[in-house]
């Protein structure tokens, strides 16, 4: 067993034990945060320090890091540092607290680091509930009404969800007699199957674990916790939800039906047009939904619900795509960090923005390019990002995933995106319109501590560099991409 392999998660659960123990001992809360901060920036660097080597299993080959795990190594714990610099003035609504909640949020980015390297079910399935745990008791933080609704919601539905999931992960294991995805490849290449209707248990399988990873994304129509859970939960955690929750559902998704349900050919097309049909299902509800919402946080949740559609649609081309073409693959990695720092940009300017004004209503918004210019500039910035205008993040990760689904013939799912990307445009741009052409309802500035202002310049510069300059980061999706290992 080779340590060093895994020195990432050991540096970001270390830091989790110390900050419990200092919340112990110390009085003052204020330096569990660059704590925090510090044991993610090691993780970090230990996680470059492997990029160069090659792919090697570890745990009995129940790990795998490779460079699609390490990856997701440099998103998880860039995403949480993100949300903990948001969160510096965020925690003083729990001030008693401030120990427990930077240690879920590392104990949660820790199984998502888990689960990216994660190559059999059962490690699979131990990384999920290790990221559901955390999140369980993180939403519900605030201990008001809404919170604790959302977080019972979160709870009941996500234990629902990992019953499915847990399901088809025993249909799988009793139609091939394995729990290692590589060894369950090679049972399903060996059995000569001609179709679905040859496999009956192994299609099962499959539906319970799309419907149960369909949970964790967001994916319609396993959404109907989204909503009242973003909007109860405290704004970072929402934003920590809506982007590396996501994320890790998708690393998985992309690790087990590409590795493991990639051939044969029928198989992988089958479970292409499932995703296919929940990709156009899934941006159109979203984005209808989204209309009507007075709420910011809803409408960001009904949006995330969208999004999910989008990147479902990386899946889809996976599905259809021959196996030595990785373009859905790595057009869906590049979608994942675009998404990523817009959300957070979006999600912490909306931080700032609430704290002053004591609402997350857009129509509390009114007024605020005049009353705090730069982040109404930031938000803006994040909005057009998400609808997919130039020369933003999320314009090019709309192309790059666009184009492997046309490539893969999925041209009628291009068109069904494409027109709910205009339909975005209406309630993301409303907001805008709100801020910038409404007269303020309140006078005065809207004060940000410099810990948010970082984070959320850090996005903003995120967003920018992405949109202009997406090669760099497309290199290291297609190098991630082409490295699955089994």
């Amino acid at each position: 067993m080779n340590l060093s392999l895994i020195a990432p998660e050991i540096c970001v659960l270390a830091t989790a034990v110390v900050i419990i123990l200092a919340d112990l001992f110390f009085q003052r809360k204020s330096f569990l945060a660059i704590i925090s901060l510090v044991g993610l920036a090691v993780a970090c660097s230990f996680t470059i320090h492997l990029w160069g080597g090659n792919a090697q299993t570890t745990f009995a080959n129940m790990l795998v890091v490779d460079k699609f795990a390490l990856f997701f190594k440099l998103l998880f714990p860039i995403t949480a540092a993100l949300v903990i610099l948001a969160s510096i003035d965020y925690v003083s609504r729990f001030s008693s607290f401030q120990g427990e909640y930077y240690a879920l949020v590392l104990l949660s980015t820790l199984g998502m680091m888990l689960i990216s390297s994660a190559t059999d079910l059962i490690s699979i399935f131990a990384s999920l509930e290790l990221i559901s745990i955390s999140l369980y008791a993180l939403v519900g933080f605030l201990k008001d009404a809404k919170s604790a609704e959302a977080s019972l919601k979160y709870l009941l539905l996500g234990a629902i969800a990992s019953a499915i999931l847990l399901y088809g992960m025993a249909f799988i294991f009793g139609f091939t007699g394995k729990t290692q995805l590589g060894d369950i490849a090679n049972s399903i290449r060996n059995m000569s199957l001609r179709g679905a209707s040859a496999a009956p248990g192994l299609m099962l399988g499959l539906i319970l674990l799309i419907v149960g990873l369909g949970f964790k994304i967001a994916a319609f129509p396993f959404q109907m916790w989204v909503p009242d859970v973003y909007e109860g939960a405290p704004t970072p955690i929402t934003a920590y939800l809506s982007v590396a929750s996501k994320a890790a559902g998708f690393a998985i998704i992309l690790r087990i039906f590409y590795s493991t349900f990639g051939f044969p050919t029928w198989l992988s097309q089958d479970w292409g047009m499932i995703f296919a049909v929940l990709a156009a299902i899934g941006m159109t509800a979203g984005n209808i939904v989204a209309i009507p919402q007075t709420n910011i946080k809803r409408m960001l949740a009904y949006s995330s619900i969208a999004q999910a559609g989008y990147l479902i649609l990386g899946i889809a081309a996976m599905g259809f795509s021959p196996m030595m073409n990785h373009l859905g693959q790595s057009s869906l990695l590049f979608f994942l960090a675009g998404y990523a720092v817009t959300n957070l940009g979006a999600f912490i300017a909306v931080i700032a923005i609430s704290n002053k004004v004591g609402s997350d209503r857009i129509s509390d918004f009114d007024g605020m390019g005049k009353r705090a210019p730069l982040l109404a500039l930031a938000l803006t910035l994040c909005l057009i990002s998400l609808t997919g205008i130039p020369p933003t993040a999320g314009f090019m990760a709309k192309f790059y995933i666009f184009s492997a689904a046309v490539q893969h013939d999925l041209l009628w799912l291009v068109i069904i995106a494409v027109l709910n990307s205009v339909v975005s445009a209406y309630y993301y741009l409303r907001v805008v319109k709100v801020m910038w052409l409404n007269e303020p309802k309140f006078e005065g500035n809207v004060p940000s501590s410099p810990a948010l202002r970082t984070a959320l310049v850090i996005s903003c510069l995120g967003v920018i560099l992405l949109g202009v300059l997406p090669n760099y980061v497309m290199k290291l999706a297609e190098m991630a991409a082409k490295m699955f290992a089994f």
